[in-house]
């Protein structure tokens, strides 16, 4: 069994304290996460990034962390962003964006806040036109994450976001949208209550499908964020079918999973980009894997336990 039925109690298990700390503190727990997550520093993706472009796919940078306490967290986290840039701009063979979350910018602080680190971000990645995108975090953060799109990106070009077509509010949300937008579309990962998201699976897969479709046809840049082939293959045929220019959509993968479906459409000339996520705080990462794609759990659990007492 897989999907939206299992997400509530995988969440609720890797939410447990003993849970965490048998993975996060096991030296097996941490060396299986490495299928999923580059590694703790910005040398392991800017590695990662590298071997990816080698195979004619491009890269998303993700430094991992959110919901910070202090002004002080949520200037280092814009740091790093900028160094994560720099190195980017310093590699001229590198085809990589960045991905940025507004919590981890201080959005939890003050909105006025998010807002200027996310500037500063804008800032850097202007000089060089790389792409910056903002995470959709849960649903309590959309409207602060659509109105802090809206005003950068009537300031800035390069900047996107996310948008999760479990919820029932996004097709409103995408008709809002500034023109000519670039979207990350994601079926979502965080456990939402049901008179906010879709529980059942099909009804997220069929509103990805139309939100597509709504996307293309008002004018919009696509990132088309799914393992499910339905998905990706849907959409080529939409692209192909209408003559849509192909640099306004690509295929976005997470870092470690559908590696084949990565390389073959990479093979045949489809744009694909993977999504490299780096850093310590990548317990909180590898939960939402496991919800999205409880199979993924179990692999890892099987592996711990296969190698088990070792640290």
């Amino acid at each position: 069994m897989n999907g939206p039925v299992l997400r509530e109690p995988v969440l609720w298990l890797t939410g447990q304290g003993w849970f965490r700390s048998v993975i996060a503190e096991h030296s097996i727990g941490r060396k299986v996460a490495l299928r999923f997550v580059a590694g703790e520093s910005l040398d392991a993706s800017m590695q990662v990034a590298r071997d990816l472009n080698r195979q004619r796919i491009a890269t998303m940078l993700d430094h991992l962390g959110e919901n910070v306490t202090s002004k002080e967290q949520a200037g280092a986290a814009a740091d790093n962003y900028l160094q994560a840039l720099r190195r980017v701009h310093q590699a001229d063979e590198l085809d990589a964006n960045i991905s940025v979350k507004l919590t981890q910018l201080g959005l939890d602080l003050s909105y006025d806040l998010a807002l200027e680190n996310a500037e500063r971000v804008l800032q850097e990645a202007t000089s060089r036109r790389t792409l910056v995108m903002i995470d959709m975090e849960s649903h309590e953060y959309v409207d602060a994450t659509l109105r802090a799109h809206a005003e950068l990106r009537s300031r800035y070009d390069h900047v996107g976001l996310a948008m999760q077509t479990y919820l029932y509010r996004t097709p409103d949300d995408v008709a809002s949208l500034p023109e000519r937008s670039t979207v990350r579309l994601v079926k979502g990962a965080y456990l939402e209550p049901r008179d906010v998201a879709f529980p059942d699976r099909a009804d997220v897969d069929r509103s990805f499908a139309r939100l597509f479709a709504t996307l293309m046809a008002r004018g919009h840049t696509v990132h088309v964020a799914s393992h499910d082939q339905r998905m990706t293959e849907g959409a080529r045929r939409y692209v192909e079918r209408h003559g849509v220019d192909w640099g306004r959509v690509e295929f976005q993968f997470l870092y470690g999973i559908r590696r084949d479906l990565q390389a073959a459409l990479a093979r045949h000339g489809y744009p694909v980009r993977v999504y490299v996520p780096y850093g310590d705080e990548w317990y909180p990462y590898l939960t939402r894997r496991m919800a999205e794609r409880p199979a993924n759990m179990w692999f890892f659990v099987s592996q711990v336990l296969r190698f088990g007492g070792g640290r």
